[in-house]
């Protein structure tokens, strides 16, 4: 008699493309991740995700935000994964001394396969990429393009 191996969510060969583009900013949008920190700060939600069983494709950001591709398993929800990386993250940050918090909320949105190694590169672009579109127009292009509606006064209220 064979049996066949089941995963945490209990179906036995569970199959998923979980590829997501999460986006969470600092509180109220302040330049409170310094350059000297965000590598270590990459480094340590590497370590979270691992923990999590998230990949993380890629990670960018710049002082006042953060981007992440993510390939997310079956059997966490998104909403929870987001919360323990920036929980964590939040009390890491706190640890080396510093004042942080994270803004309340997210911006998440699905990548196809075929456009991995696009967002790839835009998210490891960040600095440059910054020199020219604010925070707030980059996440409202963003959700215009992804069709997702909106209150534009209201979204970067605090």
């Amino acid at each position: 008699m064979s049996e066949s191996r089941r995963d945490d969510t209990g179906m036995p060969q569970t199959y998923a493309a979980n590829f997501v583009h999460c986006i969470f900013s600092t509180k109220d949008r302040r330049d409170l991740i310094p350059e000297t920190l965000q590598e270590k700060l990459y480094a340590y939600l590497f370590g979270i995700a691992k923990n999590l069983r998230i990949t993380i494709i890629a990670v960018g950001g710049t002082a006042n935000h953060i981007h992440l591709l993510i390939s997310l398993p079956p059997s966490l929800p998104l909403a929870e994964a987001i919360q323990k990386l920036k929980a964590n993250s939040s009390r890491w940050l706190g640890e080396q001394g510093m004042r942080f918090e994270w803004q309340k909320g997210y911006g998440a949105f699905s990548v196809s396969p075929s456009l991995l190694t696009t967002v790839q590169i835009y998210i490891r672009n960040q600095q440059q990429h910054h020199r020219k579109r604010s925070f707030e127009e980059e996440f409202l292009a963003l959700l215009r393009k992804s069709a997702i509606a909106h209150d534009a006064d209201r979204l970067f209220a605090a």
